[in-house]
């Protein structure tokens, strides 16, 4: 079964078969002895018989040969087609009794014109209607196979955001989990009291990160949050302040974005600090950017060395996939100790 391109619009064949039997009918007037207005409508019929054919062996038989393309079957159709039509319209318009319009000299000649002309332009127009319409059905088909590649690459990238999100959220709950069972092996009596933070924290934030992104508002929650759980854990080697323009907190960013920044500082900065440190949080709103600040008076990147964990580039690699190459991360050793996680990304608002 040979499948035809999809189909122009009626109007618009009919529009360039009346206008190509306009253009027909001014050729002819001049020798056209009869009147404009028989020729005319001869013109029209032979045009209006085209679109007909065409169309018609479009849709018709629904089932063709091997070796015969629906093209071939059209294009040959409407050749065939005109001179048919004008014989058929010779034949009806001789009158009775009169000779055959073969017989007169006159109407043989305009029906020889007719028919060359029709014979010669109606394939080639038919022709050019195929080349068009197989250009527009490359056009559908290159744009809905670029609709389709954006679909995939969509899926692909809350795919891997979903991965990257299953990442991190172990990575943080292993680690406070490690912690609180420090405290029950010490027999600490604080334990319980850290279970049940750990526990409301954790109904907060797992729906959070399972989410393909956030916004910075609830990014801050999470980390006060997490905060005054670990704060719970070393109260006196622990002080943290948070420094938020409300202008931001509407801002989209990757899950665990922020939370990613602290924890790195309390696991690598405060953590291995025997007189423990402060960590500092800002998070500004300059125009169409904003910059997020974590810094911490720990330990330092000399001390650390390379082993800052995975959850930097992770959080590296979930922003390459939301925002691309709009978006950094740096990491800088501060004076006399201390770390400064600076991160700088697109200010743009979660949807209402």
């Amino acid at each position: 079964m040979r499948t035809a391109f999809p189909r122009a619009p009626a109007w618009r064949r009919l529009g360039c078969a009346l206008t190509m039997a306009l253009g027909v009918a001014l050729l002819l007037s001049s020798e056209w002895t009869p009147g404009p207005s028989p020729l005319l409508l001869r013109t029209v019929l032979l045009g209006l018989v085209g679109v007909w054919v065409f169309g018609l062996f479009e849709r018709w038989p629904r089932r063709l040969p091997r070796w015969l393309s629906r093209w071939v079957l059209q294009v040959v159709g409407v050749g065939v087609a005109m001179p048919t039509t004008t014989v058929t319209v010779y034949l009806l318009s001789t009158r009775t009794g009169a000779p055959a319009f073969w017989l007169d000299p006159g109407r043989m000649d305009g029906w020889m014109m007719l028919t060359f002309l029709s014979i010669l332009l109606a394939p080639w127009m038919a022709l050019g209607a195929l080349l068009r319409q197989k250009e527009a059905f490359a056009r559908h088909q290159a744009l809905a196979f670029e609709l389709e590649r954006s679909k995939l690459e969509r899926q692909a990238l809350d795919a891997r955001l979903h991965l990257l999100q299953a990442q991190v959220a172990p990575h943080f709950l292993f680690n406070t989990l490690a912690n609180v069972q420090a405290l029950v092996d010490a027999g600490s009596p604080r334990a319980a009291i850290v279970l049940r933070s750990l526990i409301a924290y954790l109904r907060a934030a797992v729906p959070l990160l399972h989410e393909p992104t956030t916004t910075l508002g609830r990014e801050v929650q999470l980390v006060e949050a997490y905060l005054a759980l670990m704060h719970m854990r070393m109260p006196d080697r622990l002080r943290f302040e948070l420094h938020v323009d409300e202008s931001a907190v509407r801002l989209r960013c990757p899950p665990a974005t922020l939370l990613t920044l602290v924890e790195n500082a309390v696991r690598h900065g405060i953590d291995p600090s025997e007189e423990g440190g402060s960590i500092t949080i800002e998070v500004q709103r300059r125009g169409e950017r904003c910059l997020i600040r974590v810094s911490d008076s720990g330990v330092g990147l000399r001390q650390t060395g390379q082993g800052l964990g995975t959850g930097l580039a992770t959080l590296r690699e979930g922003l390459q996939l939301l925002f691309g190459d709009d978006a950094s991360l740096r990491v800088r050793a501060l004076e006399p100790r201390g770390v400064r996680a600076e991160l700088e990304l697109p200010a743009r608002e979660e949807a209402r």
